[in-house]
């Protein structure tokens, strides 16, 4: 049987991986952030502490929200007329 079947990798589009510098930095700061927090807990510091805390969710907000539109800006839009 000589008839060429299509593969798998036949059907997967090669598409460009597209990269957010600020994402990296932000999730460093995030991890910066958090680790001064645990850091002023541990030294009985509550009061900058959950300040820390509060920082730290709102730079992770902004982390993710940046993953997310960078993924919405370059990804594939199934609701757009081709």
């Amino acid at each position: 049987m000589s008839t060429s079947e299509p593969k798998f990798e036949d059907f997967l589009e090669e598409k460009k991986r597209v990269r957010n510098p600020l994402v990296p930095i932000g999730a460093l700061v995030t991890a910066g952030v958090l680790t001064a927090g645990l850091i002023s807990f541990r030294q009985g510091n509550s009061h900058l502490g959950q300040k820390l805390m509060r920082a730290r969710v709102v730079v992770q907000g902004a982390t993710v929200a940046l993953m997310v539109g960078t993924a919405y800006y370059y990804g594939d839009n199934p609701w757009r007329s081709s």
